[in-house]
């Protein structure tokens, strides 16, 4: 059993314990993280005459060499080998010899496995940062596509008012644009490179961190070796950001499971999408979007347990932060699903626009309109407010349209109304009288449209 310790136990430790303790099932996702650190690693201890060039080149050539196997996918894991170190270093002694045992000077596991984790969660931000902005360019192809369609938008699940779909649909852009300047915010604290700080006070050799942090790409050397080795603060930025993420995913999800119900039929889900009922042959349902919507459970659920792992343990390096993985790699695949699957669902969806023209003529719609036809006459809000709401409560008890008032039954709640007020029962007209900046007018949204083009394709 290949273990980077030993010598100091008197025994083998316990076969159950040895299971419990290996992590090997899943940080292998680090190898190649590991072996790019090590190489980096190797350069400087070379330069710095801490070993000799030779063996500093050997290392080196032999790591490359496993950096090619793992790219290829035929690099072989040892289950025996409790962590990806542990695999690395062994596979690295068969291919070259004792140089290999050279490697492990002036760094532990302790800041090797916080390096291998911000190299992976630097490239993964990136991965999903690019993800999100081919989703906001599907977003916004469809909201293109269907420019001049107007459906109601709700508060409380009842019908509001009246926008366009591509003004809905900037609301997702918007949404996700924080998002990507959240994991943006994270790359830069998370861009800072830890190994040289060893176990926690660092080495009394001559090294050169500065040198290893160049070469791998860090914009910056950590500056205290305890912080170094404790540091999981930006897994849990990077949990956090997917938990928001997520929870954006899942309220698109329910805006398209509503919409896509038979009681609303605005859209019609892909089949690809879909699934059907093992009992009901007619059923078609939104199974991926409300998987979407279930997922996010457990993006919170990985946020927690990150927290509560944390959140009483002692500086520096403990046991458990072995633990800081699974979590994260659960979360980051979860995402990644998430993002391919909602950029299919923009890029298939239909809309049903006759459907919808039907939906959107009821007059109730357009009261927000018909009181600030009544403020632009200098009625305050208050009293516009009380005409407008008597007018809509009159007419529907009575079952009666407010197209068909005379103006005297108009004039009956203010003296100002005209006839021209019905122009407003109309909503293209809704949603082009609209003036305020970021409101749903046609011209508005085509800019933001615009804008929102040139941004996602510089």
């Amino acid at each position: 059993m290949t273990k980077l310790w030993g010598s100091r136990f008197k025994g083998k430790t316990d076969s159950l314990a040895d299971k419990f303790s290996f992590s090997i099932e899943y940080d292998y996702r680090l190898a190649k993280y590991d072996v790019i650190g090590s190489i980096a690693h190797a350069q400087m201890l070379g330069k710095c005459k801490i070993i000799r060039q030779t063996d500093a080149k050997k290392i080196v050539s032999g790591l490359k060499k496993l950096n090619s196997q793992i790219d290829k996918g035929t690099f072989k894991f040892d289950p025996k080998a409790e962590d990806i170190h542990t695999n690395i270093q062994s596979a690295l002694k068969k291919l070259i010899g004792s140089a290999a045992d050279k490697l492990h000077t002036a760094r532990s596991r302790n800041d090797l496995i916080v390096l291998d984790m911000k190299l992976f969660c630097l490239v993964e931000l990136i991965l999903i940062v690019n993800g999100i902005a081919k989703l906001q360019k599907s977003i916004l192809k469809f909201a293109e596509k269907n420019i001049d369609v107007i459906v109601p938008a709700y508060t409380h699940l009842q019908a509001a008012q009246v926008v366009l779909l591509a003004h809905h649909m900037l609301a997702y852009v918007e949404m996700l644009e924080r998002d990507k300047g959240r994991l943006l915010d994270t790359f830069e604290r998370t861009d800072t490179m830890p190994l040289g700080s060893c176990a926690l006070s660092g080495t009394s050799l001559p090294t050169d961190r500065n040198y290893v942090a160049r070469e791998l790409g860090f914009v910056a050397t950590t500056r205290n070796s305890i912080d170094s080795v404790s540091d999981r603060d930006f897994i849990v930025e990077s949990l956090s950001n997917y938990a928001i993420l997520g929870m954006h995913f899942s309220r698109m999800a329910e805006d398209f499971i509503v919409w896509a119900t038979s009681e609303f039929n605005f859209i019609d889900i892909d089949w690809s999408l879909c699934t059907g009922s093992s009992i009901m042959p007619h059923k078609k349902n939104p199974d991926i979007l409300e998987l979407i919507r279930g997922e996010t459970a457990g993006l919170y659920s990985n946020l927690n347990e990150m927290l509560v792992l944390l959140k009483g343990l002692p500086l520096t390096y403990n046991r458990d932060l072995q633990l800081d993985k699974p979590p994260l790699f659960q979360s980051v695949e979860k995402v990644k699903d998430m993002l391919e699957l909602l950029e299919k669902l923009f890029a298939s969806l239909k809309v049903k626009k006759d459907v919808l023209k039907k939906r959107i003529v009821d007059e109730t719609l357009f009261s927000v309109d018909i009181m600030e036809y009544l403020i632009k006459k200098g009625v305050s809000y208050r009293k516009a407010h009380d005409a407008v709401g008597t007018m809509i409560r009159k007419c529907t008890d009575k079952g009666t349209k407010i197209a068909d008032l005379t103006e005297e039954q108009l004039k009956s709640y203010c003296p100002l109304f005209k006839l021209d007020v019905k122009k407003l029962l109309n909503p293209q007209m809704s949603v082009k009288i609209k003036k305020s900046f970021g409101s749903t007018n046609p011209i508005s949204v085509q800019k933001q449209i615009n804008q929102w083009k040139k941004l996602l394709h510089a």
